[in-house]
């Protein structure tokens, strides 16, 4: 797997930051529990870049269908991704993952890599690139950064951690809303039972339930508690 980075051209310079003087903000959670609005909205207010690692291992899935790769076959999966060229650029305040010099986009979302991201996900090696490639985005500066092992695995040392959850009926609307035909409980079973890196709230994690929140009031407690922990 060769990797890369570069800029969009029409996106801004960030200068590349020691890792130390770097911030993380961990956002893991279930699949439609409102952790990329979240994200999304923290970047903002702080300025720091959005990475939404759901999307690299959707963009890795998207590149074995795109070859007829059986995604349930581990060692097919893992010859596909070893000749896989992928770039991360970054591009209004958040981080793309091309593959190939394209960037799949609305692809991502479609039944097809829905269906089979968890499949790959739980292959270890995969997972272990990915975490090595998400690590390294410090390069662009302080990261917000969401997933479902980010405070667990990728940076279990940052203090900054949070474990957003919702019902899983909530959960199921939003993600309709949002496009996707995946089944939260599914996805939540496979996530949180698979070997590697499974889906858990990391010790030390802010545990948010958005259940009954609006976008506004769920950013304001993670932003309070932020301002609590020191940032």
């Amino acid at each position: 797997m060769k990797s890369s980075e570069s800029e969009i051209s029409e996106a801004k310079p960030v200068p590349a930051q020691p890792a130390g003087h770097a911030v993380v903000i961990a956002i893991d959670g279930t699949s439609g529990s409102g952790k990329s609005t979240v994200a999304k909205a923290l970047a903002r207010h702080f300025g720091f870049v959005h990475v939404d690692t759901g999307a690299m291992y959707r963009a890795v899935t998207w590149h074995c269908l795109q070859r007829g790769v059986d995604c349930n076959d581990a060692a097919a999966v893992e010859r596909a991704m070893a000749g896989m060229q992928s770039e991360f650029r970054l591009s209004n305040g958040r981080i793309v993952m091309f593959i190939h010099g394209a960037d799949p986009g609305e692809a991502l979302r479609s039944e097809a890599v829905t269906q089979n991201v968890s499949l790959v996900a739980r292959i270890p090696e995969v997972r272990a690139w990915l975490v090595e490639q998400q690590r390294g985005l410090l390069r662009f500066g302080s990261l917000v950064m969401e997933g479902r092992d980010i405070g667990s695995v990728v940076f279990p040392d940052t203090p900054f951690k949070f474990y957003v959850d919702a019902d899983p009926a909530e959960r199921a609307a939003r993600r309709a809303g949002d496009g996707y035909t995946d089944q939260v409980t599914r996805r939540d079973r496979l996530d949180s039972t698979r070997a590697v890196s499974p889906l858990v709230a990391a010790p030390g994690a802010f545990f948010v339930d958005t259940s009954k929140n609006t976008p506004q009031q769920t950013a304001a407690l993670v932003l309070a508690e932020l301002k609590r922990r020191g940032l």
